[in-house]
């Protein structure tokens, strides 16, 4: 089974964020099932293991939501199209339009300005790469707020809202 391991603070900043009373939820691509290198079982496996770890520092998962198909598919869920957003909206009955969006890639940022959410870029994964080259593009960098990593954006969410 491929292995997850959670960024450094990741799993108290959601934590925080839940006890702040904000829904978190996870949007994710999953493009390694379409090509065989992971399992739907595996991944639900995967997810479930993040799930109780979050849980163990005091948060709350609102929704897992990924997309199973490669970047050729031409599905609607596969960001940076808004699929898996729209279906996070119908399962918490809620608008996302203003609602930050965090992410570590350009896709996160596309799909976070096409559903009308707040883009936020975290330097940690891919996000460092991200900040410096593609959102030095002014049309991708303007309204996008960008952190050291989850805990500090959760920190600045929590003391703003």
């Amino acid at each position: 089974m491929a292995e997850w391991e959670p960024l450094p603070g990741s799993l108290r900043a959601i934590a925080a964020l839940t006890r702040a009373g904000f829904k978190v939820v996870v949007a994710t691509n999953q493009s390694g099932i379409a090509k065989g290198l992971l399992t739907v079982a595996e991944l639900e496996q995967i997810h479930q293991k993040m799930s109780d770890e979050v849980e163990r520092f005091g948060g709350r998962l609102h929704g897992i939501f990924y997309c199973p198909h490669d970047s050729d598919s031409g599905c609607d869920c596969r960001k940076p199209r808004t699929g898996l957003l729209d279906a996070i909206e119908a399962h918490l009955g809620a608008d996302l339009v203003g609602a930050p969006m965090v992410g570590d890639s350009l896709k996160d940022i596309q799909a976070a300005k096409a559903k009308g959410c707040l883009p936020v870029l975290v330097r940690t994964g891919k996000g460092t790469q991200t900040e410096t080259t593609t959102l030095l593009w002014p049309h991708y960098g303007v309204d996008t707020r960008i952190f050291d990593d989850l805990a500090a954006f959760a920190e600045f969410h929590i003391r703003n809202h």
